[in-house]
């Protein structure tokens, strides 16, 4: 079975950094994708979704916490995850929010600065040849340019 999510979008604040009780860290981002299109009538439409993620990694913590902000353009892959909680009020609620955990999961911060290359971030092959999301391939770049039928 699988349970990917994959969003390519923009940071709607700066990245929440908070302490769990146990000393950890986990951020919460909220990312937001846009789609548009022409209505009937030939006018733009726009309709934004706003996702919620939390990430536990502390490697990718550390770099979020300073290179990420209000704005900031990412791609990401992670998993779908809903879970119970109870409000201030002792209302019980459900929330479903992208978790960034497991070893395929992926940050890739786009639009760098100062022409600088964009930085992946991964919890697959960290610190290994800037190759961080892990789905290193044997077949080079010039296996791929063959023709398809189709």
């Amino acid at each position: 079975m699988i349970n990917k999510v994959i969003l390519l979008g923009n940071l709607g604040q700066d990245p929440d950094v908070k302490m769990l009780p146990n000393g950890n860290k986990v951020v919460n981002l909220s990312i937001a994708t846009t789609d548009s299109w022409k209505d009937k009538e030939g006018i733009r439409q726009t309709k934004t979704e706003w996702h919620r993620v939390v990430i536990f990694n502390e490697n990718l913590i550390k770099i979020i916490e300073t290179n990420l902000h209000k704005g900031s353009q990412v791609y990401l892959e992670g998993s779908l995850r809903t879970r119970k909680y109870v409000d201030g009020s002792g209302v019980e609620k459900k929330s479903t929010e992208i978790v960034i955990q497991g070893y395929q999961d992926t940050i890739k911060m786009l639009g760098a600065k100062n022409g600088e290359s964009s930085n992946a971030l991964s919890n697959q092959n960290e610190g290994s040849d800037n190759n961080y999301s892990g789905n290193k391939s044997s077949a080079s770049d010039d296996d791929m340019d063959d023709e398809i039928p189709f």
